[in-house]
């Protein structure tokens, strides 16, 4: 580096010193900039102006104040004014009211509007009575109501209008409408005749029809025809009041004439708010005194907006259209999308029964029309209509395929917010004692529905995706079994196993674990579980046992205790074992439900299989934060009460829910019994009547709730069971439960109680399991479907795999582990946790 030339030092010394003297500038600027502030302070003279001796009174405070204070000190004893009125009203009224009025005749802005302020909180805390609050507060409001201010102005007003629902009749009359005769002249400001049309309106309410008619109607029809459209557009607004106050008889002969008129204003303003009121007095005319012409009338008019504009369609390039068309082109649509809005209306004009005839064309227009925010509306409407026309409903199943099918994502998304509803009301016709399902009619509902969700499912919209797999959980009600098997189950799967958001996984999770709730045959119910464990709870990649966790949870939640200890409870606390971190983390925080499904003493060789998993992590947990948790999750278990097999005043509610699931999963059993004794006698599947009505025989339902995507299905208004129905049910959750074959693998688990290589850890619970045979362990496992009947992604030779995971990789991160299908082997060997 070379040192700089002379020249270059002398540069850098000019450039330092002016640098210098620019600081040296910039700190005078300052010293300049505070002498003003210090300026600004209070000299001795008027601080001691300002200070009040402290012995005073309120009262007196308040009237020194108003006296000799400054402005500021007067706004806040006004501010004061309604906590001086309750302390002490009458020396308020009497010595610091008067001083209040004389300020108020010199007050600013904000003295004003403390003051409209505080007379309004007086009126509401009802400090004094009526009368007297007359007599000592209506004249100074009046007094400013036409303050040169319009803000000061409206807040007075405002408190008049406040004041006028309190006043007698009589006050009413000599104070404010006697006087308001002369305020609403021509003669007058505009502001004045503006505050006439809004005291008009609150006055209606407190006369009868006569006097309105005979004292205020004149002044109403000589300010809807000032000479000031502000002021027409104000008094036109105040029209609805008025109707309300003199009856439907007389707003038809005196009310509605001056609307028309008014609609017909040069003023848009005017226009305007003549068609809002008429709008909003729709309710007060019946709508039977249109003749059949004018109702045909209004009719076709109707039908015209709802087409408007689309005649001129010609397919030309928008950059070749005129800026005056498009703009028009934008108010037509914006015509269509308010019919679309107001269509529900429109079928209730028409009566539900002839919309076949009258509307049903105008719907398929709306439904199919061109532009996005028409669709979306009606989208919104559908389920309203659906509704309406109640066992008419079938007329708009193909509106209801076309809007599923919409190439816009934001109209699905506005159907699908009620399409559980929807698709309730269309299944059952309208009609809810109808047991069978009218959805049968219609084909192409399975179609849209899964093109929908590949359309959602490739957008990065995913919280369109999420939404319409939470309303999925409905399907069980609408679609028969084998459909929501073939059609929705395994996408379901991919879902959970390829998906990379979270909560569109956790969705489908849960959608599946309903699915399965209600699946009607026991074969596909075991090849759910089976892959349930295999590809997500003992899969290669730790997202995918991450989401088996969550399914887990799930499991909890919907189905019965013994269920999921059947199935779930062995496959879940195996993985205390796994080796990645944030796994046996996510289980711990899991392990409090996992224990409350646990019913003792029926239970208690799980109860030992939990309590020795914990204790392995306890001792052999590496992963700080894992072993923080650990012990957290160690306290909360300690403290959980355990439930009984016998019914416990405590756990009243819960248990009860609890047997009606276990009584509706024992149901379907009994009902895929009795479908195969049907096929065997005459060939002929069971008819949906014999399994309602065998539903109907065990008290059992087998719809969803209404709220299904959040709620537990379940009966809360059973009643307790006998012990005798309780031993009973026992007896057949083991006849129908235990005679069920499982795979070689569980079969391997009776042979490990008696294995030399078993740890001394494992064998008191594996040998509690062959003590209490709760799962009967058999290699003549589930009896296969005819691969011909089975789909390619759930394989027919497959079976249930063991409750427990064997070693495996060592190292498995999300990034680098695969989510391969393949299952890693079980075994129930201890060993230790690598990371």
């Amino acid at each position: 580096m070379h040192p700089p030339s002379p020249a270059a030092a002398a540069a850098v010394m000019d450039f330092s010193q002016n640098s210098l003297f620019g600081y040296m500038e910039d700190l005078q600027e300052l010293t300049i900039i505070e002498r003003p502030v210090r300026r600004s302070l209070k000299t001795p003279e008027e601080i001691e102006r300002l200070t009040v001796d402290e012995d005073l009174s309120d009262i007196e405070r308040a009237v020194y104040l108003l006296s000799a204070g400054q402005d500021i000190q007067g706004t806040s004893v006004i501010a004061n004014l309604p906590f001086l009125m309750r302390q002490n009203p009458a020396e308020t009224l009497r010595r610091v009211l008067p001083k209040v009025r004389e300020a108020l005749h010199v007050a600013g802005v904000e003295m004003q509007l403390t003051a409209a302020v505080s007379f309004l909180t007086i009126l509401q805390d009802e400090s004094v009575s009526v009368h007297t609050y007359a007599h000592s507060f209506l004249q100074v409001i009046l007094l400013h109501l036409e303050h040169r201010d319009a803000g000061v102005s409206n807040a007075w007003l405002e408190t008049l209008l406040s004041v006028i629902e309190v006043l007698p009749k009589d006050t009413l009359r000599h104070e404010i409408l006697n006087p308001l005769v002369s305020k609403a002249q021509l003669s007058q400001t505009v502001q004045s005749r503006l505050v006439s049309c809004k005291i008009l309106g609150k006055l209606t309410n407190k006369f009868d029809a006569l006097a309105i008619k005979r004292e205020i109607l004149p002044l109403v029809k000589s300010l809807c025809q000032d000479v000031e459209y502000e002021v027409r557009s104000c008094m036109c607004r105040q029209l609805e009041n008025i109707a309300q106050g003199i009856g439907t008889e007389l707003t038809k002969s005196v009310v509605l004439p001056e609307l028309i008129e008014l609609s017909r204003d040069e003023g848009s303003s005017v226009r305007l708010a003549a068609f809002e009121t008429l709008v909003n007095l729709l309710d007060i005319f019946d709508t039977g005194i249109f003749t059949p012409d004018q109702h045909l009338r209004f009719l076709e008019f109707y039908k015209k907006l709802c087409t408007l504009g689309l005649q001129q369609e010609n397919g030309h390039n928008e950059n070749q259209i005129p800026p005056q068309i498009l703009e028009q082109e934008k108010k037509y649509i914006s015509v269509r999308k308010n019919c679309a809005y107001n269509f529900p209306a429109m079928i209730v004009f028409v009566d539900p029964k002839n919309f076949h005839m009258e509307l049903y064309s105008t719907f398929f227009c709306l439904c199919h029309d061109p532009e996005v925010p028409v669709r979306y509306t009606i989208a919104i409407c559908f389920y309203e209509v659906s509704k309406l026309l109640n066992s008419g409903v079938y007329l708009i199943h193909k509106e209801l395929i076309t809007l599923l099918q919409d190439e816009s994502l934001e109209v699905l998304d506005a159907l699908i917010d009620h399409l559980p509803e929807i698709l309730e009301l269309m299944s059952t016709g309208g009609e809810s004692s109808v047991q069978e399902n009218k959805l049968s009619s219609l084909p192409d509902l399975v179609p849209a529905l899964t093109a929908a969700e590949q359309r959602a499912a490739a957008s990065l919209k995913w919280r369109t995706h999420e939404k319409l797999l939470q309303k999925y959980a409905c399907l069980p009600q609408v679609i028969s079994s084998d459909q929501i098997y073939y059609r929705f189950l395994q996408r379901m799967f991919t879902i959970m196993m390829t998906n990379n958001v979270l909560p569109v996984q956790k969705a489908a999770s849960r959608t599946l674990c309903i699915f399965l709730r209600y699946n009607r045959k026991q074969e596909q119910r075991h090849e759910v579980i089976q892959k349930l464990i295999e590809q997500l709870g003992q899969g290669k990649s730790y997202w995918n046992r991450l989401r088996f966790l969550d399914t887990c949870e799930f499991i909890i939640e919907i189905f019965s205790k013994s269920f999921f200890c059947k199935y779930f409870f062995l496959p879940a606390i195996e993985l205390t074992h796994d080796p990645v971190a944030n796994v046996r983390m996510k289980l711990c925080y899991l392990l409090p439900k996992v224990k409350s499904t646990l019913k003792i003493p029926a239970d208690k060789h799980l109860l030992q299989q939990l309590e020795m998993c914990v204790r392995k992590l306890l001792c052999q947990e590496k992963d700080k934060d894992v072993l923080a948790i650990v012990k957290r999750t160690v306290l909360e278990l300690d403290r959980m009460e355990m439930s009984m097999d016998a019914f416990q005043k405590k756990f009243y509610e819960k248990d009860l829910l609890d047997q009606e699931k276990e009584r509706e999963e024992l149901l379907l059993l009994e009902m895929e019994q009795l479908e195969k004794e049907k096929q065997q006698n005459d060939g002929r599947p069971m008819s949906d009547k014999t399994f309602e009505k065998k539903r109907r025989d065990s008290k059992t339902p087998t719809s969803l709730p209404k709220n299904i995507p959040i709620s537990v299905p379940g009966s809360s208004s059973a009643t307790p069971s006998t012990s005798k129905e309780i031993k009973k049910s026992k007896l057949i959750r083991s006849q129908s439960f235990n005679n069920q074959a499982f795979h070689a693998k569980y079969g391997n688990l009776d042979k490990c109680t008696t294995s030399k290589s078993s740890t001394a850890a494992y064998t008191p619970s594996v040998s509690g399991l062959s003590k209490t045979s709760m799962i009967s362990l058999t290699d003549d496992s589930f009896r296969m479907r005819n691969t011909n009947s089975a789909p390619s992604s759930f394989s027919s030779n497959t079976s249930l795999p063991s409750t427990s995971r064997g070693t495996g990789n060592s190292v498995d991160p999300k990034s680098s582990g695969s989510k391969d299908t393949q299952p890693r082997k079980a075994t129930l060997k201890s060993r230790k946790s690598n990371p």
